[in-house]
C-alpha cells in the first residue's frame, strides 16, 4: 500500500546517525557528511516507486557528485521478511546501478524513526546548519504516470541550499511503500 511522507517540520535539527555502507563495510557518521548541503534519502531495494525512480537517483549522485553536497541513502526495511532489503542485497544493487553515494543499513530501525521516515524514497535535505530545508519528493513523476523522471523537486531544494537562497515554497510529500517495520518495532 502506497503511503506518504510525514513532513516533518523544517528547521528540525538533522538526527545523528553512525551506520554501516552496505558495499564498503565502513561505518559512516553524520558529522563526516560535511557538504554544505545534505540529502539524506531512504530507499530500498523491492519497492517499484524506489525502483521507478534508481536511474533518477544515478543521474542525481552523479550530477552532484562535484559539488558541495553530501548524499547518502539508508535502507530501512526488516531485512527478515523483506531480504531483498538486506545489506547484502542493498550493496549489490548499490554496486549494480554505480550510486556515487553510500546505502547505509539501519538494522535496529531508530534511524528512520528519529527521521520519521515513512516511506520509500523519502528525501531529506538539510543546509550547512544542518536544519531541516526540504523534505518530500524526488519529482511528481509515479510508477506508471507517464511523467519523467526528473528529480526537480529534489534538485530545486539542493541548488537552492548551495545558492544561499530561501527553502523551496511548494514542497510536497514523496509516495512510496510503507517502511517495513520489524514486528512490534513501528513507531508509536
Amino acid at each position: 500500500m502506497a503511503v506518504e511522507s510525514t513532513m516533518l517540520p523544517l528547521g528540525t535539527q538533522a538526527p545523528d546517525f553512525r551506520l554501516t555502507d552496505t558495499v564498503s563495510g565502513r561505518v559512516v557518521g553524520l558529522d563526516e557528511l560535511t557538504g554544505s548541503a545534505l540529502v539524506v534519502m531512504f530507499i530500498c531495494n523491492h519497492c517499484p516507486y524506489v525502483k521507478h525512480v534508481q536511474q533518477g537517483l544515478v543521474e542525481f549522485g552523479k550530477d552532484y557528485a562535484d559539488k558541495d553536497v553530501s548524499i547518502v541513502g539508508i535502507g530501512s526495511n526488516d531485512a527478515v521478511n523483506y531480504p531483498d532489503d538486506s545489506p547484502e542485497n542493498l550493496g549489490a544493487v548499490a554496486r549494480q546501478y554505480g550510486y556515487t553515494f553510500p546505502v547505509l543499513f539501519d538494522e535496529t530501525q531508530e534511524v528512520a524513526k528519529a527521521y520519521t521516515a515513512a516511506c520509500t524514497p523519502d528525501f531529506f535535505v538539510f543546509g550547512p546548519d544542518r536544519k531541516l530545508f526540504y523534505r518530500g519528493r524526488f519529482d511528481e513523476s509515479r510508477p506508471n504516470s507517464g511523467i519523467p523522471v526528473t528529480g526537480v523537486d529534489l534538485r530545486a531544494a539542493v541548488d537552492a541550499v548551495l545558492a544561499g537562497a530561501g527553502a523551496p515554497a511548494g514542497q510536497y510529500p514523496s509516495m512510496g511503500c510503507s517502511i517495513k517495520w520489524k514486528p512490534g518495532n513501528e513507531p508509536q
